[in-house]
C-alpha cells in the first residue's frame, strides 16, 4: 500500500511527481505531500486527501527544483491528516523520507529518539526513520557530496541510511533526500516493492513501474535488502554491505494508453470492457491444438516433478482467493488431484502437514501481497515446490517462486479487482487442462477445452451486452443495505466475488453462499427490503438451485437470477433476469461474473461512491 515517486534530472520534480502520484493513487489515497530542493533548501508540500487537493496547494505554493521524491498514503498509524502526511523531515528539517510499509520497533525506537532530545511532531512510524537518519548522519564529519562513483559507498548519507535500516524490524520501500547532498535520492526496500527507472530526462524512484509509464523507458526492480542511489549523472545500485550489484535493466511492458481511462468514466468501467481483450492476451500461444493441452514456458518444474503432485495448495487473499476457489473445482474435476484453497494471511501462520508431493501455488495480481508473499516463502522455506499465478513482471512473488505464469491482463488501476480475476480463472483453467492431459484427460477432451477456451473472450463480449438492463436493476435495488448471492458448484465462488465487488465499492453489506445452505441460517436474512442474487446458467444442479430460488420467494425475498440467454423457467420466477451467453460450465464462473461486476459500479455509482477508489482500500495490500 501506499506508492511513492522520485525524480532527478533535468526537468522540473514537481509535475512529474504529482503525475507518476496520480498514477499511483490507487495504492493509497488518506493524504498525498511531496519534498524538492532548490539552493540547498527543502520545500515541503503535503496535505490530506486525494491528489487533486496537493495540487490545489501547489498551485498557490509551486515546489521548486528538479529534485524531489513524493508519496500517497494508505494510513497504518495515525489518522489521515497534514500532519501524518509524508514526507516526514528529521532532525532540523534538512532531511526527508517517504516510506511504504510498517516499521514494528517503532515504539521503542521513538522513547530513545525522545530520550535523545528529538521532538516528533506525527503518530507516524516514519517519522522514526527520518529522525535516525538525522541521528546516524551526524556521527559523521559532514562533507561535501563526492562526484566520483567509486567514493559513493562510504558516503555520509548512504551509510547513514544502512545503518538506520539494521536498527528497523518490519517492512519497508523508503527514499530519503538531504538538502546537504541536493544531488542525490537514497532508495531501500525490504518487502515492500521498489523499482529505479530510467529515462531520457533523468532517473526515477517508484513503487510501481505504472507510475513511471511514457516516462522512463527501462527499470530495476530492487531487491529485499537492497539500496540505490540516484543523481542527475547516473544511478547505482548497493547490497545491504553497500557493496556495488550488477543488474540488469528491464523494459517497461505497458503503454501509456494502458494506464489511462480513455474514454471511460471510471478506470473500473475500463477494466470491465477490457476483459476480452485481456482474456486473449492470456490465452495467447497457451493452447496447442496437436497436443489437445496448454503450454506454459514458465513453469520450470519437470514433467515428472509436476507428475508426482498428490496434492496442490492455492493461497491467495480477497478476489485471488476467490478465483481460487474456481481453480479447485476446476483442478479436480479436469486432472483429479486434490487441491485446498488456503487464505495466505492464515496460512502463514498455521503449520499444516504437506506431503512431499505437493505445489503450492500464490495466486496474485500485483505480485507483492505481503501476506501471499510470506506464506510462498514459508513454502519454500519447507522444500515444498512453489509456482505463481501473477500479472506484474518483476514482482516480488514473480521472482521468488520457482516458476509460474502471468496474467498477461495489463495493468489494472481500479482498486476492485475485475480482468485480474477472469484471467486468473482463465489461467486456472488452462492449468487444469495441462494437469489433466498428463493424467487422465483424453484427446478428444482436450481438444473440446481448447476449443471452448478459444471461444471465451467473444462469449465475454457478449455478455456485456447486458450492460444496460443491470443498469435498470441498479437503478432498482440502489437504496437497499443488505445482499444476497448465491450459487452452487462452480458459482459458489462467483457468488462470493460478487458479494465482494458489492461491499467494495458501495458499502452495501452482502454475503455470498452455496445456495443450498441458505436452509442452515442464511434464509433468516430474508425480507421484502434484501435482494438475492441467484447464479442459475443451466447446469446438471439446475434444478436444485431453482428450488432454493423458490423457498426465497417464498418468504417475500426480491430474487435477481444471472441465467442464459433465452431461459423462460427462470424469467417467470425471477424478479429481474440478467441473460448470459451459454457456455460450459467450468467456463461459466468467467461469463457470470461480468454482470455482477457492472451491477456492483452502478450501484456504487448510484450511491455516490467513488468506484475507483473506495473506502479504507487500496490496490495492493503490501502490509500486514
Amino acid at each position: 500500500m501506499c506508492g511513492i515517486v522520485g525524480y532527478v534530472g533535468t526537468q522540473d520534480a514537481e509535475p512529474i511527481l504529482v503525475e507518476g502520484l496520480r498514477r499511483l493513487e490507487y495504492r493509497g489515497y488518506d493524504s498525498a505531500g511531496l519534498v524538492t530542493i532548490s539552493n540547498r533548501r527543502l520545500h515541503l508540500r503535503k496535505q490530506a486527501g486525494r491528489i487533486q487537493d496537493l495540487a490545489r496547494v501547489l498551485r498557490d505554493r509551486p515546489a521548486p527544483g528538479d529534485l524531489g521524491i513524493s508519496h500517497t498514503r494508505w494510513a497504518t498509524h495515525g489518522p489521515a491528516n497534514d500532519i501524518n502526511a509524508h514526507p516526514h523531515l528529521g532532525g532540523d528539517g534538512t532531511l526527508a523520507v517517504v516510506h511504504n510499509g510498517v516499521i514494528e520497533n517503532y515504539a521503542p525506537l521513538r522513547r530513545q529518539l525522545e530520550r535523545d532530545g528529538y521532538v516528533f511532531k506525527s503518530d507516524t512510524d516514519t517519522e522514526v526513520i527520518a529522525h535516525l537518519i538525522d541521528q546516524n548522519l551526524r556521527k559523521s564529519e559532514p562533507r561535501e557530496t563526492p562526484s566520483d562513483w567509486v567514493e559513493w559507498t562510504s558516503h555520509d548519507l548512504v551509510e547513514a541510511v544502512s545503518t538506520t535500516l539494521a536498527q528497523l524490524k518490519g517492512t519497508y520501500g523508503l527514499a530519503v533526500v538531504s538538502a546537504r547532498y541536493p544531488d542525490m535520492i537514497v532508495g531501500a526496500r525490504l518487502g515492500s516493492p521498489l523499482v529505479v527507472g530510467v529515462g531520457e530526462t533523468g532517473h526515477f524512484l517508484a513503487s510501481d513501474p505504472s507510475a513511471l509509464v511514457g516516462m522512463a523507458d527501462k527499470v530495476v526492480y530492487l531487491q529485499d535488502y537492497q539500496l540505490c542511489v540516484l543523481t542527475r549523472n547516473g544511478w547505482h545500485i548497493l547490497d545491504q554491505d553497500r557493496g556495488r550489484v550488477e543488474v540488469a535493466l528491464e523494459t517497461i511492458q505497458w503503454q501509456e494508453s494502458q494506464t489511462d481511462k480513455g474514454n471511460f468514466e471510471h478506470y473500473m468501467l475500463k477494466e470491465i470492457y477490457e476483459q476480452p481483450e485481456a482474456l486473449e492476451n492470456a490465452l495467447r500461444g497457451r493452447l496447442n491444438d496437436a497436443d489437445a493441452s496448454a503450454h506454459f514456458g514458465g513453469l520450470n518444474l519437470d514433467t515428472q516433478q509436476i507428475r508426482r503432485a498428490d496434492r496442490i495448495i492455492l493461497t491467495a487473499c480477497g478476489t485471488s482467493y476467490n478465483a481460487g476457489l474456481v481453480g479447485e473445482y476446476l483442478i479436480e474435476e479436469f486432472a483429479r488431484i486434490p487441491v485446498e484453497v488456503e487464505y495466505a494471511s492464515e496460512f502463514r501462520y498455521r503449520n499444516p502437514p504437506i506431503d512431499r508431493n505437493t505445489i503450492v501455488l500464490a495466486i496474485t495480481q500485483s505480485g507483492e501481497t505481503a501476506d501471499t508473499l510470506a506464506a510462498l516463502r514459508e513454502s519454500k522455506r519447507k522444500g515444498h515446490p512453489t509456482l505463481a499465478l501473477c500479472n506484474v513482471v518483476g514482482s516480488s512473488i514473480a521472482r521468488e517462486a520457482d516458476g509460474g505464469v502471468y496474467l498477461h491482463a495489463g495493468p489494472e488501476i481500479g482498486v476492485a479487482s475485475t480482468k485480474a480475476f477472469t484471467n486468473q480463472v482463465a489461467v486456472l483453467t488452462m492449468l487444469a487442462l495441462y494437469l489433466g492431459r498428463m493424467r487422465h484427460l483424453s484427446s478428444l477432451q482436450g481438444t473440446a477445452m481448447v476449443r471452448d477456451l478459444r471461444a471465451l473472450p467473444d462469449a465475454v463480449r457478449r455478455t456485456l451486452g447486458c450492460h444496460e438492463t443491470v443498469r435498470r436493476i441498479a437503478e432498482r435495488y440502489c437504496q437497499v443495505n443488505n445482499f444476497l448471492y448465491l450459487g452452487r458448484q462452480y458459482h459458489y465462488p462467483v457468488a462470493l466475488e460478487g458479494a465482494l465487488k458489492l461491499k467494495e465499492i458501495s458499502y452495501i453489506h452482502a454475503e455470498g453462499y452455496p445456495a443450498a445452505e441458505m436452509k442452515h441460517g442464511p434464509i433468516a436474512l430474508v425480507d421484502e427490503e434484501t435482494p438475492s442474487v441467484f447464479l442459475m446458467p443451466r447446469g446438471p444442479i439446475f434444478d436444485k438451485v431453482m428450488s432454493n430460488l423458490e423457498e426465497v420467494k417464498a418468504r417475500g425475498g426480491p430474487v435477481i437470477a444471472i441465467a442464459c440467454e433465452g431461459d423462460e423457467e427462470v424469467a417467470a420466477r425471477a424478479d429481474e433476469v440478467i441473460y448470459v451467453p451459454e457456455v460450459p460450465e467450468y467456463l461459466q464462473p468467467i461469463i457470470s461474473v461480468v454482470p455482477l461486476q457492472l451491477l456492483a459500479y452502478h450501484i456504487a455509482l448510484l450511491r455516490g461512491c467513488d468506484v475507483d477508489k473506495p473506502r479504507n482500500l487500496a490496490k495492493s495490500v503490501t502490509v500486514e
